[in-house]
């Protein structure tokens, strides 16, 4: 009975969504509205932090900045590309997936994620300077049913949502098209360098219509192409040229540093994105994972306040640039901390092992010889559900980097080893890098936390909330 109704259910978003394609020259506003009003009637037996009539009001604001992103991927993105992504992460992942997950979060007393990173491969076609990813070695693959089997078990807990990251993820886009063609109800996006996209790349990403992508970049092309070598910013321009011209949906993934936050953030490289018809850019604080790992691109806790602040600047849905932003360290507040650890994301590397996080290379379970609900209650994930929240101030979520002494305890308590096959780094190591930064930043995370209009969230999934 839950499929049939589920079906129905995903019927009714597709119906309404071809609504909107059929009048999208015509009441715009009108039809998007309906859109959320539909989502407001499904998820009206969830507790959610959304205010469906504050929505509303800024899709009709014509001179907002939402409005005029809506418009723009109305007009840019391929309609079977966009009605994809309305139904597998719209529908699917927010809220079917939602729905399901959290009564799997009560069923099992574990943490569930909504999401699951996996590396395809750690090979790549560059060698990026300090590059982690690289650590690994270049000769780790998931197999394509490994993969198979993760998204299988995941839909059954409700995961709906995959990323790939790597290595590079596109030196293995045959698998990934396959995968993305298997399971064509979920979402699926790709962490790439941009450089192996080309015309006979979107028009499969065109047909299967469920693989997005998120372009590294650094910069400019004297920067990027410093860390990345000669030639990759005009690569990756040609990439999002084709992609745009292709009407797919992609974004940038960019690691900020205290050499290049003020540049990435600036005004000429937000309008460089939204020209090149990027519709999100997801903001990455560096952390230095590795034995050689520089701790002079570790940002100022003056250069992380300018970063927390210039990226909401950007988004605001009303006086904004028109591109959705996210900055995974300093957004906590709105998704109540560290996500990491199974409560809303976890890891899997090439060699198949699960971790907490893509920067927390600490494991003790394996896709190979544990099913995804048995990594889940494995010790390590549980640590990270008995205690998350790390800390109560959300501008301080991550028990590695702002709180250096939790990770350690979580390691040495569970057993957990290192998962990296060449240069091992003992979590002592690793949180002693950070112990400095921690010690810095904290009276100023106090301080803006203390300023903090922090509102009490409609819904958490820590242990204590349950």
């Amino acid at each position: 009975m839950s499929n049939i109704r589920h079906s129905a259910a995903r019927l009714a978003a597709s119906n309404a969504f071809d609504v909107v394609l059929k009048n999208v020259d015509k009441n715009r506003e009108k039809e998007v509205c309906k859109l959320i009003d539909l989502m407001e009637k499904y998820m009206s037996d969830e507790k959610l932090d959304v205010n469906y009539d504050r929505a509303r009001e800024m899709v009709n604001n014509k001179d907002g900045a939402l409005n005029k992103y809506i418009n723009r991927v109305l007009d840019e993105v391929d309609p079977k590309v966009l009605k994809t992504l309305a139904l597998n992460l719209g529908f699917e992942s927010f809220l079917y997936g939602t729905k399901t997950i959290r009564k799997m979060r009560v069923k099992y007393d574990c943490n569930v994620p909504w999401l699951i990173l996996m590396d395809p491969t750690s090979a790549c076609n560059l060698h990026c300077t300090g590059c982690w990813a690289a650590e690994y070695g270049n000769k780790l693959n998931l197999t394509f049913e490994e993969m198979d089997n993760v998204v299988k078990q995941g839909k059954e807990l409700g995961v709906y949502f995959y990323m790939f990251t790597g290595g590079e993820p596109l030196v293995r886009k045959a698998d990934l098209i396959r995968l993305c063609e298997k399971h064509n109800d979920c979402a699926f996006l790709s962490f790439t360098n941009g450089t192996l996209v080309d015309q006979a790349f979107c028009d499969e990403l065109k047909r299967i219509g469920n693989l997005y992508l998120a372009i590294s970049l650094e910069g400019f092309s004297e920067v990027n192409d410093l860390r990345r070598g000669n030639g990759v910013f005009g690569k990756v321009m040609n990439a999002m040229d084709l992609l745009k011209q292709n009407g797919l949906v992609f974004g940038t993934s960019i690691c900020y540093t205290s050499k290049n936050c003020e540049a990435v953030t600036s005004e000429e490289f937000v309008d460089l994105m939204i020209e090149k018809g990027c519709r999100y850019a997801m903001y990455f604080h560096y952390m230095p994972v590795g034995n050689d790992a520089s701790l002079e691109l570790l940002p100022s806790p003056e250069q992380r306040t300018y970063i927390k602040d210039r990226v909401r600047e950007i988004r605001n849905m009303t006086t904004g640039k028109g591109i959705f932003t996210m900055d995974f360290q300093n957004d906590g507040e709105f998704v109540g901390g560290c996500i990491a650890g199974g409560r809303n994301y976890f890891h899997i590397n090439a060699n198949g092992d699960a971790e907490p996080c893509v920067f927390i290379h600490y494991s003790g379970a394996n896709i190979r010889t544990h099913s995804l609900l048995e990594i889940l209650k494995q010790p390590l994930f549980m640590a990270y559900h008995d205690n998350q929240p790390f800390n109560d101030n959300h501008l301080r979520p991550c028990p590695m980097l702002e709180n250096p002494e939790i990770l350690q305890k979580m390691v040495r308590e569970t057993g957990a080893k290192s998962t990296d096959l060449q240069s091992p780094e003992s979590a002592e190591h690793l949180c002693g890098k950070c112990e400095e930064y921690a010690r810095k930043w904290k009276p100023c995370a106090e301080k803006l936390w203390e300023e903090t209009e922090v509102k009490p969230k409609a819904y958490s999934n820590y242990k204590d909330h349950k």
